[in-house]
């Protein structure tokens, strides 16, 4: 996984289905990589956590509609 990048860490799966087909539909690759135990829905330490990671070419495009999620337009079309 020496090409992969992390661009997500979170407990929340509803954050991380989100953020997940976000970048699908910009047909950006994402592996989820969850310590989840299905069963369990137990959040306590490593056990909760869910990472979410894109190819480090898409990295750049990533961090760009993860930014453009959490505040709305580009920064660049407001002014």
């Amino acid at each position: 996984m020496d090409n992969w990048e992390e661009i997500l860490f979170t407990y929340d799966d509803i954050e991380a289905e989100i953020v997940r087909d976000l970048l699908e539909s910009e047909h950006i690759q994402v592996v989820v990589n969850s310590m989840k135990v299905s069963p369990y829905p137990v959040s306590i330490g490593r056990m909760g956590e869910i990472k979410l990671l894109v190819r480090k070419e898409d990295l750049e495009k990533a961090e760009k509609v993860i930014q453009i999620m959490k505040h709305g337009k580009e920064q660049d079309n407001d002014s």
